[in-house]
């Protein structure tokens, strides 16, 4: 019987110093279970201005398994993370992080929960080896987009997961310009079956994925998965002017019932249109978000470009087979 090909996605961006650690760590994984499966590697490069890509062509050329896509600049982690899964030739496709920090011998319990009928297996992180104050603030974004979104999000999963060939397709029809890949992925359906796991820290390298972009990611996240801070703006924009009438009403029986010379204050006059001045300003930036992904949806600019691809001739007939 032809063993089942298994695609290990994973995206790169100036990795020179961490490259050959994954590799070497991620080929003895793979050597357990290559009695049953077959695989194959493929690497996105998102614009490395280092070594990285130089150093997996020295690798492609020796390993028929690897494939690289090497893109015209930095198109972002979630856009190279999709082109990986839409490059993907396996039956199944992990993703896992260069740097390790999902350990590759979950391989094993991520194949056996798939075999065992799962489309979707992801990993849950119990501990991660970060501060303090950056753990609890991961931990209250995903309780807080799982209560507001529509779809039911699983606590603490990241990108880290296993996709059956039958969620790829479905993810290659998908167009989003700002993906937030994780909430579409859950949002398909399916079986899904979660890992739970210890996250390891980084050893080679730093990370390149500052506060400021999982800022941008929790606000992609958020804005993808509910209509909530609308609704919010519109809820409070009603509350705002209830209030606003009962306090004219309120007013106008002072003045025409008991006669009460209500004296124009300069403070409370001030606050409210501070205060109405920083709602407006709040509310327009939530509609522009949204308004901006409309727009950048509309333009339809392709979602990476691809400048360079290693694809041996080996795994290309492999496939084709």
């Amino acid at each position: 019987m032809k063993k089942k090909l298994i695609s290990i996605i994973t995206p790169v961006y100036n990795e020179e110093e961490n490259i050959l650690y994954y590799y070497e760590t991620i080929t003895k994984s793979l050597v357990k279970h290559q009695d049953k499966y077959d695989f194959e590697i493929v690497l996105t490069d998102n614009g490395s201005t280092d070594r990285t890509f130089a150093l997996i062509k020295e690798l492609a050329a020796h390993d028929s398994r690897l494939r690289a896509f090497r893109f015209s600049r930095n198109f972002g982690y979630q856009k190279s993370i999709y082109t990986g899964f839409t490059k993907a030739r396996g039956a199944a496709a992990i993703d896992f992080d260069c740097d390790l920090q999902d350990p590759p011998e979950l391989l094993g319990k991520f194949l056996e929960a798939w075999e065992n009928g799962a489309h979707i297996v992801y990993g849950v992180r119990k501990t991660r080896q970060e501060g303090a104050f950056i753990t609890f603030l991961r931990k209250t974004f995903y309780r807080v987009i799982h209560a507001i979104s529509e779809e039911n999000l699983p606590h603490d999963a990241g990108d880290f997961m296993l996709l059956d060939a039958a969620i790829l397709k479905q993810l290659a029809t998908i167009e989003d310009q700002t993906p937030y890949l994780r909430g579409t992925i859950f949002s398909l359906g399916f079986k899904q079956v979660g890992i739970p796991y210890d996250r390891k820290a980084r050893k080679f390298g730093k990370s390149k994925f500052p506060f400021v972009k999982m800022l941008s990611l929790a606000i992609d996240g958020i804005i993808s998965q509910s209509n909530l801070p609308l609704r919010l703006a519109s809820y409070t924009g009603l509350l705002v002017a209830v209030l606003t009438l009962l306090g004219s009403a309120a007013y106008l029986l002072l003045k025409l019932i008991w006669g009460s010379s209500i004296p124009a204050g300069f403070t409370t006059t001030t606050l409210l249109i501070l205060f109405s001045i920083s709602m407006n300003a709040i509310f327009l930036g939530i509609i522009g978000e949204y308004i901006a992904r409309i727009y950048n949806q509309v333009r339809k600019h392709p979602l990476t470009i691809i400048r360079e691809s290693i694809e041996n001739v080996r795994s290309k007939r492999d496939a084709e087979e």
